[in-house]
């Protein structure tokens, strides 16, 4: 589903304040596998995301998606396999407009956009729907603001927009790291469930030790720019919260 090959990045190159973000990356993540990153502050996690959505380019290397080398193709050309949930709860959505509204704008991401955005009765029902799977009662607010939501209804329906335009790969950036703990809980929960009901393919990065042990198929933990550890299968399974710990000793 993904390939990235020798995949490099540098910030301010040739100054004093140079920083060399990602060193010869070369990663192959397979159609519906969960991978979780983790690694220290400055370690790449996040210019890693940015490069698969698009939002920053490589300075060397390809990344391919499905076999087509998207390395050059803008960020909004990749909306086609690509949904992103971002740490700030307000971003990702249009506070402004109703959870209805913001559903219909998520369905036509890869389409040519009119005036009039189209709820009918028939995708209110559509909408009703996937949102009922998520057992929050936010399927009877769907004339209410988004904006006036909390932060973790809001990352719970970014959630269920990621998946209203057969969107392939789900990316996500610290999602639960502005709410509370039980919030947070919930929510990864729900994006555990959202993942394996629509066969994503998905990538987390996180600080959270034990949303790191706990969800994903594989682990990836990165240092320096470089990938320092990456576990599958029964080595990802067994782990446990406190080798993970050990790993930034």
């Amino acid at each position: 589903m993904i390939e990235l090959r020798n995949i490099s990045k540098t910030f301010n190159a040739g100054s004093a304040a140079e920083i060399k973000a990602l060193q010869d990356i070369n990663l192959s993540i397979k159609e519906k596998e969960f991978v979780v990153v983790v690694g220290s502050n400055g370690s790449g996690k996040s210019t890693l995301l940015n490069l698969i959505a698009g939002s920053q380019k490589p300075d060397r290397g390809t990344i391919a998606f499905e076999g087509k080398y998207v390395t050059r193709l803008q960020e909004h050309r990749r909306s086609k396999w690509i949904a992103r949930i971002f740490q700030n709860p307000l971003m990702g959505t249009a506070p402004e407009l109703t959870v209805l509204e913001n559903f219909r704008l998520a369905s036509l991401r890869t389409k040519n956009k009119t005036l009039s955005i189209g709820t009918d009765a028939k995708f209110r029902e559509v909408v009703r729907e996937k949102i009922s799977m998520l057992n929050l009662n936010l399927e009877n607010k769907l004339d209410q603001l988004i904006g006036t939501l909390s932060g973790g209804q809001r990352q719970a329906l970014t959630l269920m927009m990621a998946v209203m335009d057969d969107a392939k790969i789900l990316l996500m950036d610290e999602p639960a790291a502005a709410l509370d703990p039980k919030t947070s809980e919930l929510l990864m929960a729900l994006a555990q469930k959202v993942i394996d009901e629509f066969g994503l393919t998905a990538i987390l990065v996180t600080h959270q030790v034990k949303d790191a042990a706990r969800y994903g198929n594989r682990i990836i933990q990165m240092a320096e720019g470089g990938i320092k550890k990456d576990l599958t299968g029964e080595s990802k399974a067994k782990l446990q919260l406190q080798d993970v710990y050990k790993w930034f000793e």
